[in-house]
Formats: structure tokens, sequence, C-alpha cells
């Protein structure tokens, strides 16, 4: 790996190399840009935001009961996930070494997960402990997880793979989260809002049940059509290494990639923030899901312009910097929100709340494009680090590795918060506006203050974060020497093949087996 690096090196002099490293260079066309910001858009045209709802106040399943249940899905999910990866780094088709998975999965969980939203015609009027609507909450929990793990650790190792270089990638990232807004990704959230305040407040007829699975579908359907395209329209670029690595590799892949370590640390300690949906307390304790998407009106415009600032921003700090900075910035945000609703319990007063949740979002907005465009790119360049560092790529092991500590993690504290409700005295299928004033002040401290103070080590692997400045230049260079060089190799070998088939085909021989893929 030495001679390689050395190799590469003297090909390309320290100027070049800075100059290929910053330059605008584009790989992905138009037409599969596009795609990219469709799928971006599919990602969040969703009422995820209200799911907690669906199953608090329809499906009705009760707190603790749900919290065992998360642990055992959970504990599955962190079973099968390392030989799931492992099978993913392991595949190399014509198609790629991601995209089987990706379209294979896609329709089939599509349908599956259309089930989830019948459950209140599956077990109407039950009790929130009747077993048979827990045994089919944990089945389909198990079974969509597994099918899921294959989808998810697929399309995060695609996503680092469709372009070489790290400014189309920062590119792309940018355009996809700048344009999705555009195209309406938030409007089911909105729309979704309205109209659960016109049901609460009995302004129309209609059953929450039968609103949630109509937007349910809807949005699942839409998204899946958006996901689908894309995974259709783009390719893979980054070209894998033509041996298969095994499971040494991949564990070796995981331990000697420092930046993910951190990354993965930096998670983890963040992790431990005990929060709660924002939308809960708007509907609780102010008595209207509409509220929060009025506070965020003024925020608007300065969500659109803060993806102008990524450019800017990059110039003066590095990728680190920009990375701490948001943290520390957002965190002091809300807890200036946190403080003055504990004073004289404003947090029960519209007239004060409102106000400050709108100053609130209108300051934190200028960060929003820094907050979603730099996390994505640090974890790409993680991904190019492991090929960088061991002449291979692991973006599925990788990936896993990092998501079982998320998931072990994500399965304990999900739990916790469930117990945590029950705990605080929160009432299932109770009228908005009157839980008691205990439980309407940890719904507020849940999803402002509380997040903060409990996940606030999070920051600190930040600080020490290494992939930055000339060591990061200096990879990207050395990676576009070593990856022409494995193209070349490729060119020369497929020419040899072609060649020898042709041969073969003259004398009239059968190829059994034979596969241009290797």
């Amino acid at each position: 790996m030495a001679e390689e690096k050395t190799t590469a090196t003297a090909v390309m002099s320290e100027d070049e190399a800075l100059h290929y490293v910053h330059e605008n260079r584009r790989y992905v066309g138009k037409k599969e840009t596009l795609a990219y910001i469709l799928n971006d858009f599919s990602n969040s045209f969703n009422i995820g935001k209200y799911q907690n709802r669906f199953i608090w106040d329809v499906v009705k399943i009760d707190f603790n009961i749900m919290g065992v249940a998360n642990l055992f899905t959970g504990a599955w999910d962190v079973v099968n996930d390392t030989f799931i990866g492992l099978m993913v780094d392991r595949t190399r088709t014509r198609w790629g070494k991601f995209k089987p998975y990706l379209m294979f999965f896609k329709i089939p969980l599509t349908i599956i997960g259309a089930l989830y939203w019948f459950m209140p015609y599956f077990f109407p009027a039950t009790a929130a402990d009747y077993m048979p609507k827990i045994i089919f909450y944990i089945v389909f929990g198990v079974v969509t997880e597994t099918a899921g793990t294959f989808s998810e650790v697929a399309k995060a190792g695609f996503m680092s793979t469709i372009t070489p270089h790290p400014v189309d990638r920062t590119r792309l990232i940018t355009a996809a989260h700048f344009w999705s807004g555009w195209f309406g990704e938030k409007l089911p959230e909105f729309f979704m809002g309205v109209f659960m305040d016109l049901i609460n407040n009995n302004k129309v007829k209609w059953k929450l049940r039968d609103l949630f699975v109509g937007m349910g579908l809807f949005t699942s359907f839409i998204s899946a059509a958006a996901s689908f395209w894309f995974f259709l329209t783009s390719r893979e670029r980054v070209m894998q290494s033509i041996e298969r690595p095994d499971l040494k590799q991949g564990f070796k892949a995981i331990f000697n990639n420092y930046p993910i370590m951190l990354i993965t640390l930096s998670d983890f300690l963040g992790g431990f923030k005990v929060s709660q949906s924002r939308s809960d307390y708007y509907i609780d304790v102010l008595g209207s899901a509409t509220l929060q998407t009025v506070v965020g009106i003024p925020a608007g415009p300065v969500s659109t312009i803060s993806y102008a600032l990524i450019a800017p921003a990059r110039r003066i700090f590095s990728t680190k910097t920009i990375w701490i900075l948001e943290d520390m910035y957002t965190d002091m945000c809300w807890l200036s929100v946190f403080g003055i609703g504990l004073i004289n319990n404003n947090f029960t007063k519209k007239s004060v709340m409102i106000p400050t949740f709108m100053m609130e979002e209108f300051m934190e907005m200028w960060v929003y494009g820094l907050r979603k465009v730099i996390p994505s790119e640090l974890y790409n360049e993680a991904m190019d680090y492991c090929e960088w560092k061991n002449g291979y790529r692991m973006e599925a092991m990788t990936g896993v590795a990092k998501g079982l500590v998320g998931k072990i993690q994500g399965v304990v504290m999900n739990s916790v918060k469930n117990f945590i409700m029950s705990g605080i005295g929160y009432v299932q299928g109770q009228k908005i506006g009157t839980q008691t004033l205990r439980t309407k002040r940890w719904l507020f401290a849940m999803g402002t203050g509380v997040p903060v103070i409990t996940g606030a080590l999070g920051i600190v692997p930040k600080f020490i974060y290494p992939l930055t400045g000339p060591r990061r230049d200096k990879m990207y260079a050395e990676l576009l020497e070593r990856r022409r060089a494995v193209a070349r190799q490729v060119s020369d070998a497929d020419v040899e093949e072609l060649e020898r088939i042709a041969q073969a085909e003259l004398r009239g021989e059968f190829l059994s087996g034979h596969s241009l893929d290797g």
C-alpha cells in the first residue's frame, strides 16, 4: 500500500493535486441530478412527524408494552446486520454492488409497508394491551427491519459511489436539500397538521383513522416512485476492488477508519439525549398541530438562503470547524427557548411561546444548509478514507458497524422514552389540551432543553476529527491516481477478454458459465 501511495504522489505534483481536489468537476449529468433531488424529496415526503399520534391515539398500543416490543425487534435488527453488511460488500454484478438490492427490495417493501397503516382496520376498537395486535406489531417490525436493512445498507453505500469527486458530491447534496423543499417535501406534514386540527376541534366529521390511512398510503407510494426512478437512473462511478473482501478485512476496515470511529462516537454520545417530538408539545400543550407550521413561516426564506452560505463558509472554515460551530449555535438557540418557557409556566402561553419559537426558528435556520450538507459529506469522506487506507471499499460493513452502535442505543433509548411517557402520566387517546400541567411541562422540556443537555457530550469527538486541510487534499489526489490505474487495468483486461471470447466463438466453443463481471 505504501508503494501505491508513493507512485500516486510522484505522478501528480502538490499543486496539481490541490487544483484537482478543489476544481468544479462534474461527473453526474442533469437527468441523474434531477433523480438525485427527487430521491432526497422522497426521504421527507411522509407523515412521520405524526407517527407517534397514530400509535398512541389510533392504533393504541400501551407505552410499557411498546417499550418491550421495541427492545425485541431492535435486538433482532442488531443480530442480522453484520451478515447482511458482509453479503452486500461481497456483491459484484454488472449492475454494480448496491443497485440490485435497491431495485429488488423497493417495490415489495412499499407493498408490505402499506399494511402498517391498515392496523386500525385489522384491530378496530381494541384495548391497548390486546395480544393479537401486539403480536402483529412485533412480527411486522421484524419482517420490515430485516428486509429494510438490505435496502438501507445498500442505499448508504450507493450514495457514496455516485461520483468520485468531493466537489461534485457536495454540489449534489446541496442541490438535493435545496430543491427538494421547492418540490413540496413538507406538504404532507402541513396538510396532516391542518386536518388533525379540524378533526380534533370537530370542524369536520372525518376519523383520524381514515386520515392516517389515506395520507400514509399516498405519501408511501409517491416516495417509492421517486426513489425507484433514482435507483433506475443512477449508477455507481467509484470502482470496487475486483477481489471480494472477507469478514476479517471488513472488521479491519472498520477499526482502522479513524474518521468514521469519531463520527460514530459523536453520534453515540449525542444519542443519549432524551427527547420527544415537538409536534406533541404543539398538539397537547398549545392545542394545535398547525402552529408548528405557523412559527416556521418567517424562517422559511432564511432556510433557503442558508444554502448560499455553504461555499463562503467552506472557504473560511474547515469542514470540522463548521461541524462544531453549527452544533454549538443550534444548542444555544434551543436552550434559550427552554429557559424562557420555564419562567412563570410560559410554556403554556401562546402569546409568549409563538413569538419565542418564531425567533428561534429564524435564528436557527441560518445554519440549516450547513446542518444538512456537512454531516453527509463527512460520512462520504470517511468511506473514501477506507479506500485510501486499505485499497478496497467496505461501505456496507462500515455503515452496519456505525448503524449497530446507533441501533443498540436507539433500541434502549426508544424504550426509555416510552417508559418516560408512561411515567410522566401521559394518557393515550385523551382530548387535546387536557393532560396535566406536570405532563405538559415534561412534553415541553423533552422538545427543547432536555435533548440539548442529555446529548451535550456528542460535540467532544468533533474537536479531534483528523481528516481536514492538506491531509484531506492529499487523500483525494492519491485516490484519483489509484482509480485511474485500476480503470486502465480493467480496460486492458476487458480488451483481452473480448478478443478471447471472439476467438472462442469463431472456433464454435461454448463458454460455460462465462461472465464479464468476473
